[in-house]
């Protein structure tokens, strides 16, 4: 328990120290506006760990994202669904936004997974978890998007104490 806690809490100041100084390298007022798209879009999505059990991995599966940008603000709710052919998980996820260009951010939050048929392998575990995620967006043209994200899922194999990571990538259309 003490390891998880240690890990928990280097994750926490890792992502907090990335995204808080990203602002200020921006302060003298030539910072750039990002993108404020609100998307849905899919694509693939690959398993990248394994459980230690038979069956609780996946290589590859695909995944269906979604962004709605809270207007004046740097945060967006996000979802995501990383499905196998076995089953899907579903997560909805908060996450602080950074603003790269005027036209990308890259991003970290936060969410919880849950697994539709539990024991059955997605692209990020067996089981329920809490999930981390660390991606990058980017707007081109009016209508569409492309985004790419890492999913880390906390103690996420039934029967396992492993965490799992997956790797995300895809186009999304902006509404």
């Amino acid at each position: 328990m003490q390891r998880f806690l240690l890990k928990s809490a280097i994750a926490i100041a890792t992502i907090s120290t990335v995204a808080f100084s990203g602002n200020t390298a921006f302060a003298g007022g030539n910072a750039p506006s990002g993108t404020d798209a609100t998307y849905i879009g899919a694509g693939i999505s690959a398993g990248v760990t394994n459980g230690g059990q038979s069956g609780d991995t996946t290589d590859l599966g695909g995944n269906i994202q979604g962004r709605f940008a809270v207007p004046n603000a740097p945060v967006s709710v996000r979802g995501a669904i990383l499905f196998s052919d076995d089953t899907s998980a579903i997560m909805p996820i908060v996450s602080y936004d950074i603003p790269i260009t005027d036209n990308a951010n890259v991003y970290v939050g936060g969410g919880y997974s849950f697994v539709e048929a539990n024991g059955q392998a997605t692209p990020l575990g067996t089981d329920d978890s809490l999930v981390l995620t660390a991606g990058a967006e980017a707007q081109l043209g009016d209508s569409f998007v492309v985004y790419g994200d890492t999913k880390w899922g906390i103690d996420a194999y039934e029967n396992s104490n492993a965490d799992a990571l997956s790797f995300q990538g895809g186009v999304g259309y902006k509404f």
